[in-house]
């Protein structure tokens, strides 16, 4: 068995951590927008402010130091104007900061926004065959924990790392300049030391943190499932089971949560151990200086100044390194997501399909989901403008196989299907699927209104066009009956909805859509009898004068069709209408025998249920006088 389609996404490496940059560095610079890149340069004009007045904090503590020490200026104010230009330059520094966040905010936000949703229409845009294989717990798990990586690395990589940096080699050429070049070899020196003890432990650590993340998914993916199952596990009376199920991930998840928890404590002491060594070492040389007459007191508070204001950051560096790590890790499978090739797309330049009649025509027709296991074999017939066709046959023939072509859901291995005269294969995905309005077997519903079901047939729809829909499809009297009426919501999967409320729903979404061509696909198979034949006066309202095209189940809701297709492995074993197709005795006339008896005995066994106790022994019984 293949693993889930989202675990199959490759790990992020050296060169996609640059590509995932590139990315995040394409949505803080938009193309034409030119506000959100007057913020960013106006937010990078404040970073580079609040740096140099924070770098300068230093050497006004010396000055009032010195100033101080100074027995001439004592008596006089330069001490306490240099402290007050020392607390200045201190609210200055935070200030700058602090409305750079406020200027870029909107440019994050709008990346992040941009970002998820590229991720998402990407989503939307791969094929059926992907979204039968995802879990839908674990993929919005993905997407979640790299939608917040990217507004972690957005932050500490635009006004952290790169601060950071700047502000290092600043205080470098300072040391340099006003002492000598080993306080500089030294800081930069124990920065260096710092930066690769990080990067090595903390690469270390990405290991744990995978297995976090996987442990996350998996136990997600499975209660969700499990959730969206929850009237199965109650049948079952499975709860301690799914609990089991759920607490494997949760297990492992614990286990690389300890194991990651205490990897960042040795990391930790590692960078508070070389921060530590780099001061104590500045501080000594500094500390020679002042008693060799070389540096003032004024000097010394200065360089321990310095290397406290830049170890500080650094220290954040350390911390922001881990985070940026983890986000990336976050962000790797959803940034996979985009590697993912939609299996079905657009040709270059591909025109809008033009409906003028509706003719279908499937021509020579093979398809195989996999090649060992072909699904159709040379299948051709046509469906007349206006025409209504039915597919029949028994379960795996094919029928819903020939839905999911002319939806173009797949393509065909061989042959072509066409609609008057196009390929479907040569024009747009959207035109094609604006033309097609489908009745599914299984309704699934939108967990929101019923007006908002019946309404997402036809975007910008009036209020009387959706009721409109709904009296066609049969529906609107019961929808009034309700106490909220069309605001009535309808449950996850539409469960508060009985099966027939639910393809009536349906039927009035695809009425509303108004497409040129209608394809059922076994659409009351799931209904009872009576409910079948109300929904079947519906459908035929609605397909009178459209192309219609018919999966079918039950043979008693296609004797009316134009023309009826036997499907038989895949292959085209019979066609004609009703009439001829019993005539000829063949494949579809043993199907039609089959399912009047099996009509008859459960009408035979309805009506038994129904009689008094005494008449339903053998024979005839009376009740005794």
């Amino acid at each position: 068995m293949s693993p889930p389609a989202s675990d199959r996404i490759p790990k992020l490496g050296f060169k996609r951590t640059w590509a995932v940059l590139a990315i995040l560095g394409r949505h803080l610079w938009p193309k034409g927008e030119a506000v959100l890149r007057a913020r960013v340069v106006v937010a990078l004009g404040l970073l580079v402010a609040a740096k140099l007045t924070n770098v300068y904090v230093p050497i006004l503590y010396k000055e009032s130091v010195d100033a101080l020490g100074d027995a001439a200026t004592k008596a006089l104010a330069v001490p306490i104007a240099l402290i007050v230009a020392y607390g200045v330059a201190r609210v200055l520094a935070q200030a700058f900061g602090e409305v750079r966040d406020a200027i870029f905010a909107p440019v994050s936000q709008r990346a992040i926004r941009n970002l998820a949703l590229e991720v998402f229409g990407h989503l939307h845009a791969l094929s059926l065959r992907y979204h039968l294989e995802r879990q839908t717990g674990g993929l919005s798990r993905v997407i979640e924990r790299g939608t917040a990586g990217m507004e972690f690395l957005i932050r500490f990589t635009t006004f952290n790392i790169l601060p950071t940096l700047f502000e290092i080699t600043l205080v470098g050429v300072i040391l340099w300049n006003l002492y000598d070049w080993r306080f500089s070899a030294v800081t930069l020196g124990v920065v260096m030391g710092y930066i690769v003890f990080s990067v090595v432990l903390s690469e270390w650590r990405i290991k744990f943190v995978r297995r976090m993340n996987d442990a996350d998914t998996e136990a997600n993916a499975k209660a969700i499932d499990s959730l969206l199952n929850y009237e199965t596990v109650k049948y079952f009376g499975n709860e301690a089971h799914e609990a089991r199920r759920f607490d494997v991930g949760r297990r492992r998840y614990e286990t690389a949560a300890i194991r990651s928890s205490r990897t960042l404590s040795l990391l930790n002491i590692g960078q508070g151990a070389i921060i530590s060594t780099g001061l104590v070492a500045v501080m000594v040389l500094a500390g020679q200086g002042v008693v060799g007459g070389t540096m003032t007191l004024g000097d010394f508070v200065a360089v321990n100044a310095f290397l406290i204001q830049l170890y500080m950051p650094l220290n954040m560096l350390g911390f922001a390194y881990r985070e940026i790590r983890n986000s990336l890790v976050n962000m790797e499978k959803m940034f996979g997501l985009l590697d993912v090739e939609a299996e079905i797309a657009d040709k270059p330049g591909a025109p809008a399909l033009t409906v003028s009649g509706g003719e279908i025509v499937f021509d020579h027709v093979d398809f195989h989901y996999e090649k060992a296991r072909p699904i159709l074999h040379d299948v051709s017939f046509r469906v007349a403008p206006g025409d209504t066709v039915a597919i029949v046959g028994s379960s795996g023939a094919g029928k819903s196989t020939i839905s999911r072509i002319l939806y173009r859901f797949y393509d065909v291995a061989s042959g072509g299907v066409r609609i008057d005269g196009q390929d479907i294969r040569d024009v747009t995905q959207a035109s094609l699927r604006a033309a097609i309005g489908v009745v599914p077997q299984d309704t699934v519903l939108f967990n929101d209104t019923i007006y908002y079901n019946i309404a997402y047939g036809r975007a910008g729809a009036t209020r009387e066009e959706v009721e409109q829909a709904a009296r066609l499809a049969r529906i609107h009297d019961f929808i009034m009956a309700l106490p909220q009426g069309y605001e009535a919501t309808v449950g996850e999967r539409g469960l508060k909805l009985s099966g027939g409320e639910k393809q009536r729903v349906a039927i009035a979404r695809t009425i509303l859509k108004n497409p040129h061509i209608l394809l059922f696909d076994e659409a009351t198979s799931a209904l009872d009898t009576r409910t079948e034949q109300e929904i079947q006066r519906s459908l035929e309202e609605v397909s009178r004068g459209r192309t219609t095209l018919i999966i079918a189940h039950r043979l008693s809701t296609i004797v009316n069709a134009d023309e009826i297709v036997v499907l038989d492995r895949g292959r085209v074993a019979e066609r004609g209408r009703h009439g001829e197709l019993m005539a000829r005795n063949g494949l579809y006339a043993d199907m039609w025998r089959r399912q009047q008896e099996a009509a008859a005995e459960a009408e035979r066994q309805h009506r038994q249920a129904d009689e008094p106790p005494s008449f339903r022994a053998e024979g005839h019984l009376r009740v005794a006088e």
